[in-house]
């Protein structure tokens, strides 16, 4: 009797402990084995193009906003150089597909794969998305390649182990761990946002290159930090759910097939909502409406608050683009509006984002020509009227963009798309203003430039740089 009691306590005492011993078993010893699985896999990425620079014929330099600058500046002898950019990708299939960010590509002439670390392999674009910043490429290469699997990165908890494997500032095959820090994150880098952060390290040079949760499965594709100087344990990674979608539709049709409504939108903040006898502030304000569009052909109206999409609650603005995008074009759905203090229902049939003005517009500024600023290491193109629509900047505003930035640049804590606007407190009208400041700087004793920026989210910033 009293062996059976015994019996019955320690079988109740492990049952009841089974969860805490699985959660144990969960806090890895060691990432050695998954590691070593996974890093030939995972691929660094170099890439070179040819920029455009403006050699100064003259044995002098005209001061910044000089009248003689302009006059003289079509003397100037254009010079083109290499530029070279390292990221990272990985193999999604045995034939050589390749997974990378699209900033890390985007304007390549030359494209090399190195695999393992050991061989290259040219590689051409198959397909790449600016709004989602995300690339496909294919290694021109009849061998065959380990390749890994997507994970469901909605499973994807907060506190979450994961790793990433990379090839940050040129250190190829480099592995870093930490956890899902947060979910749904939004930090206006691109138009589609819904982020996992991690505190797993991320630098420079690990843009396009895999998160991984414990069963090896990529759960993300690691694309952002902020940190000046490189990981201060926040980085970003596109979900797997997301990015999987853009990638099938990249491999098949070479581009991608988004959903679109025709709306402009906008927060619903709580003045609006009491205004509105909406319960609430939610959903997404209907700003205006592209004439001929879906939204327009439907009967949506601006003043409209988009509540519901095909089933989908609307709790913040942000959350429609993403939800419209990765709808198939062509669908109908029922999409639910409050109106006049009141909700109804309307069906739209849904057209394609990237045939419409909206994606036109966007596309436009990519084929500005390009200009580096050597002293700056940076590549920068003109700010155009469609920039400034789109960005919701100042009429008035002037300055360059910010499309590519070297490794060793002296702001390499910036970001594509910034937008120089001043220089030495001298507003930047062409890329000659800041080329000019930027060689009158460098023959200083001091070699610093102060220079003004509106980031990507539109917050204007004032920079001081010892250039070198």
């Amino acid at each position: 009797m009293v062996f059976k009691k015994i019996k019955f306590i320690l079988v109740t005492f492990i049952f009841l402990n089974l969860p805490l011993l699985g959660k144990t078993q969960d806090i890895p010893s060691s990432f050695a084995d998954l590691a070593e699985k996974l890093i030939p896999s995972v691929v660094n990425i170099s890439t070179t193009q040819t920029v455009t620079t403006s050699r100064n014929p003259f044995p002098f330099q005209f001061p910044p906003g000089s009248p003689f600058e302009d006059m003289f500046k079509e003397f100037g002898t254009p010079e083109t150089r290499k530029a070279s950019a390292l990221g990272s990708g990985f193999i999604i299939d045995s034939k050589g597909t390749v997974v990378t960010n699209n900033h890390v590509i985007q304007g390549a002439e030359d494209i090399l794969v190195r695999v393992n670390g050991d061989k290259e392999y040219k590689a051409k674009i198959i397909g790449a998305d600016p709004f989602s910043d995300i690339a496909v490429l294919q290694m021109e290469t009849k061998d065959k390649f380990i390749p890994v699997k997507f994970g469901n990165s909605d499973k994807s908890r907060i506190g979450d182990w994961v790793i990433a494997i990379g090839n940050p500032f040129g250190l190829g095959g480099t592995v870093t761990s930490g956890i899902i820090s947060a979910r749904n994150r939004s930090i206006g880098l691109s138009r589609y946002e819904d982020y996992i952060q991690t505190d797993a390290s991320i630098n420079q040079g690990n843009s396009g290159g895999p998160l991984f949760n414990m069963d090896g499965d990529v759960i993300g594709i690691n694309t952002a930090i902020l940190g000046q100087s490189g990981s201060i344990g926040i980085g970003f990674a596109i979900p797997s759910n997301s990015a999987k979608k853009v990638i099938d539709q990249l491999i098949e049709f070479g581009e991608t097939k988004r959903g679109w409504l025709g709306v402009r939108i906008q927060f619903v903040t709580k003045e609006i909502a009491d205004v509105e006898k909406l319960d609430k502030p939610r959903g997404a304000l209907v700003a205006s409406v592209a004439e001929n569009s879906p939204s327009d052909k439907a009967g949506i109206l601006a003043g409209d608050i988009i509540l519901e999409f095909n089933g989908e609650s609307i709790n913040k603005m942000n959350e429609l683009p993403l939800i419209v995008a990765q709808t198939d074009v062509g669908k109908t759905v029922n999409v639910k509006i409050w109106r006049n203090k009141k909700e109804i229902t309307k069906k739209i049939t849904l057209g394609r984002l990237e045939t419409s003005e909206d994606f036109k517009i966007v596309q436009q500024p990519e084929k500005t020509q390009t200009s580096e600023i050597e002293g700056l290491k940076i590549t920068v193109r003109r700010l155009t009227k469609e920039d400034i629509q789109n960005r919701n900047l100042p009429t008035s505003t002037t300055g360059v963009v910010i499309t590519k930035i070297e490794n060793d640049s002296p702001i390499n804590y910036l970001n594509i798309d910034n937008i120089i606007v001043e220089a030495q407190k001298r507003k930047i009208k062409t890329i000659g203003d800041l080329q000019n400041t930027v060689k009158t700087a460098l023959r200083s004793s001091d070699k610093t430039i102060l220079i003004v920026i509106y980031n990507n989210q539109n917050q204007r910033r004032y920079i001081g740089v010892k250039l070198q």
